[in-house]
């Protein structure tokens, strides 16, 4: 796919969270059997309750970190927030999803008043299990930061979802 297209580029996820990587591994988010494709429309009451995670891969040797985060809070307008962390997990065993990871962030739903917000989902692999721990906060979180005082180098997948609150109208234009 060229660049110009990828998704993540035309949501501005690269560039404002993430520099540009390759994608080497699966990675699917489901939230109430409603999986989440890059710049689909998701209202709070659907992301109530934390998504089902699962990673590609059957090296159960290899572990991954997995962040959400939230690039236009508290609106996207005066993102002063930038970037609020709303879940964090880590040792996931590759193949396998999020319940056989550490949750070191409780996951936190997404509750936007102001505007429509990227939540951003961030795969990292890392150099081995217990080399991850948990920031001592959420807002002003930085994913290329953590990255690399956690060397785990660029991502290896990402996705994303917009939301904004329940009876909010319009979407993003690019």
């Amino acid at each position: 796919m060229a660049r110009e297209r990828d998704p993540l580029v035309v949501g501005g996820v690269i560039g404002d969270v993430l520099d540009s990587f390759n994608r080497s591994i699966s990675i699917r988010v489901i939230y109430n059997n409603r999986e989440v494709a890059n710049g689909c429309d998701l209202r709070p009451s659907v992301v109530v309750n934390q998504p089902r995670v699962e990673l590609g891969g059957n090296d159960l040797r290899t572990f991954y970190t997995l962040v959400m985060v939230d690039p236009d809070a508290p609106s996207p307008s005066d993102p002063n927030l930038r970037e609020y962390l709303h879940w964090m997990v880590t040792d996931i065993p590759e193949g396998t999803t999020t319940n056989f990871g550490q949750e070191i962030v409780c996951y936190e739903r997404p509750q936007p008043t102001v505007g429509i917000h990227r939540l951003i989902f961030v795969l990292f692999r890392q150099l081995g299990r217990g080399t991850v721990y948990a920031p001592g906060w959420r807002q002003n979180f930085n994913t290329r930061e953590f990255a690399e005082l956690y060397n785990l180098g660029l991502p290896v997948a990402a996705i994303y979802f917009n939301c904004q609150r329940e009876r909010g109208t319009g979407g993003r234009r690019y």
